[in-house]
Order: C-alpha cells, then sequence, then structure tokens
C-alpha cells in the first residue's frame, strides 16, 4: 500500500464527514490550517520558508499563524534550529481522535457505500479469536449464495480475507496464528497445524501483492465461480485494523489489477487506514 502524501497543498475536501460544505467558513482558519497539515505530512520539523511554500503561502504571511498556534501549544518552535513541530496540544487532539474513532462503524459505512457504488458484495473482517472473522456482510445487486456471513471464519491462507491479514499481520502474530490454527470456510481437507515452505510462500505472496498493488485477489477459490480483492485497512500503530473485502460473480468482478474495482477498493482502504492514523508501511513489512 502506498505512502500517504507528503503534500497537502489544501486542506482535503470531506465529502462523506457529515459537514454541510454550503455553509459559511472561517477562511483565516482553513488558511492556517494548511500549516497544521503540513507539519502532519512531514517526518520531522521545518523550517519557515519551506513549511510556507508547502501551505502555499509566504513567509511573511504564515509566521502570524505560527506565532497564535504557538500560543495554542499546537506549534512549538526549536529556538536553536527556528524549526517549527506540530506541539503538545496537537498530540493530544490527535491522541483523542484515535480514542474517538470506531474502526469498525467507520468500515461498515466506507463498505455500505462501495457495495452501492460498485454493485459488489462487500464483506468487513476483523481479527477475532480464531483468526479472520466477518463482521458485516452486504449483498451484491444479485445476491451470491454463499455461506459468508457475519460470524463466518475465513482461512488465513486459503482466502483472499484471510491472505489480506496475513500479509498485514507482525510475524510474532502470524506465527502464533499458523501453529495454533483451527479449521476455517476455505481450508483444504487435511490442513496440517504447522506451518510449511508452501505456507510462507503464500504468505510472502500476499505481502508481495499488498506492497505493489495494495490489495489481494481470489479467482475462483476458494469459492467456484466467484472472485474477490481483499485490502488491509492500518491503524496508528501499522496493524491490521480490518479488512476489506469485495467479491462477486466471475462476469461481474474481474480479478484485473488494474481494474476499476480494484481501484475503488484501493481508495477506499487507503482512506480508512488514513482516518485511524496510519501514516506509512505497516508493521514488519
Amino acid at each position: 500500500m502506498p505512502n500517504r502524501p507528503s503534500r497537502p497543498s489544501r486542506p482535503p475536501p470531506a465529502d462523506d464527514d457529515g459537514v454541510d460544505h454550503g455553509q459559511r467558513a472561517v477562511q483565516s482558519v482553513e488558511v492556517g490550517g494548511r500549516l497544521l497539515l503540513a507539519l502532519a505530512a512531514h517526518r520531522g520539523p521545518m523550517n519557515l520558508k519551506d513549511l510556507a511554500q508547502e501551505a502555499g503561502m509566504t513567509a511573511a504571511r504564515a509566521h502570524p499563524y505560527l506565532v497564535s498556534f504557538g500560543r495554542l501549544r499546537l506549534v512549538e518552535q526549536d529556538r536553536p534550529s527556528g524549526r517549527y513541530a506540530l506541539g503538545p496540544a496537537a498530540l493530544q487532539m490527535g491522541l483523542t481522535a484515535l480514542h474517538q474513532q470506531d474502526a469498525v462503524r467507520t468500515a461498515e459505512t466506507m463498505a455500505e457505500a462501495l457495495a452501492q457504488r460498485t454493485g459488489h458484495a462487500v464483506a468487513v473482517a476483523v481479527w477475532g479469536n480464531f483468526g479472520p472473522t466477518v463482521v458485516r456482510m452486504i449483498e451484491a445487486r444479485q445476491p451470491l449464495l454463499i455461506s459468508m456471513r457475519a460470524g463466518t471464519v475465513m482461512s488465513l491462507l486459503h482466502t483472499a480475507t484471510g491472505r489480506a491479514f496475513a500479509a498485514a499481520l507482525p510475524h510474532d502474530r502470524l506465527l502464533q496464528a499458523l501453529s495454533g490454527h483451527t479449521r476455517a470456510v476455505g481450508d483444504p481437507p487435511g490442513r496440517s497445524t504447522r506451518p510449511g515452505p508452501n505456507d510462507w510462500a503464500i504468505v510472502e505472496a500476499a505481502r508481495k501483492d499488498v506492497r505493489l498493488q495494495g490489495v489481494v485477489r481470489a479467482k475462483g477459490r476458494p469459492i467456484p465461480g466467484v472472485n474477490a480483492f481483499s485490502s488491509p485497512c492500518f491503524n496508528h500503530l501499522g496493524e491490521p485494523a480490518v479488512v476489506i473485502t469485495m467479491l462477486d460473480r466471475q462476469e461481474q468482478l474481474t480479478v484485473d489489477w488494474a481494474s476499476a474495482s480494484a481501484r475503488a477498493l484501493r481508495d477506499a482502504a487507503r482512506d480508512l487506514s488514513t482516518r485511524l492514523g496510519w501514516a506509512g508501511a505497516p508493521a514488519d513489512a
């Protein structure tokens, strides 16, 4: 999954955030907010010239905003270097936002919109006590006769949903999951509880797909005639908070990486990851 863009030249539009963008706004707040967004997108402190340039304004115009933000402790200035960074109040706001963010609720809202827009079935899964567990299933426009519903535990290695988790889990948790594996939907008969070379090859392939494509895919397996794309959504620690899966009949959902459906899922997963505080590579990637 690609990194978040490093230069927000303007505040991102909030089309689905519940804000009425036709209401009266305070322009100076939006202008000053670009400085905070630029600092948030940057890995380290910034000098005034670069910060102002990232925010699309002159240094002379940016400085009074930074003074005010400093009084509110939203911004700090390192006196020896003169560089600016986000301050303790900004950190507290970020932590509060993370605590208020409900990953599953937000994922379900995005999944509903994704299903309505594409016509495909969309599922939301979390990592449960027995592995990848579906918590919400939204039917396709043409319902699929499959046994995937809320509460279903999916195979870690033999479903797109499971492989999306396998691609994103930290190594120690993945090893524990593979070693203590219980039978799940999609597992082949006689599945061993000890991970072997073939299991790790599946994991590495899934990691490569997520790294290069942002999604993993399944073509007619384990459900004959049904294709799927799955994408992990990361929290602020770089761990998979949820996995969103899109599935439909083969004639309705092509497994082309560049398809509109794959792009729609990638965009939704990236958006959710950003909302959950993710700003880089997943853990142990």
